[in-house]
């Protein structure tokens, strides 16, 4: 069965660079997520939400003659907070889901780089409080 355009797939992250994801779809064909279709916020790395091995929901944006796929992350959860109007239930179910896991991993991943931050400028200040005088 061929990658249809519109259609969401989960695929797995098997690669990651400074301007996308690249993402290994069920049938085995490999598509990009640019950096700019990852999030509606600003992404300045993608390893600040991305991991390799991430299972992901993607929508096919474009197929083209040479085989290269584009695909987006952003997208697919945009389709998924409209599901809820339509369609089974079973469906709106695993889209909530994949959308609340997404959310909190996003909010895990910037805790963890927030917290580091905030070590490391605790280290700077020779781990005191700031003294005043």
């Amino acid at each position: 069965m061929a990658i249809e355009v519109g259609s969401k797939v989960t695929g797995k992250v098997t690669g990651i660079t400074r301007f996308g994801a690249f993402v290994t779809l069920p049938e085995g064909e490999t598509g990009l997520v640019h950096i700019s279709e990852i999030s509606d916020d600003y992404v300045r790395d993608v390893n600040d939400y991305l991991k390799v091995n991430d299972e992901v929901t993607v929508k096919v944006l474009s197929v083209s003659g040479d085989g290269k796929i584009a695909l987006s992350i952003r997208q697919a959860n945009e389709l998924s907070g409209r599901a809820h109007r339509g369609g089974s239930r079973g469906g709106q179910r695993q889209d909530r889901r994949q959308g609340f896991e997404q959310i909190m991993n996003r909010f895990l991943k910037d805790s963890e780089e927030r917290l580091a931050q905030l070590r490391r400028s605790e280290a700077k200040r020779g781990g005191r409080g700031g003294r005043r005088g």
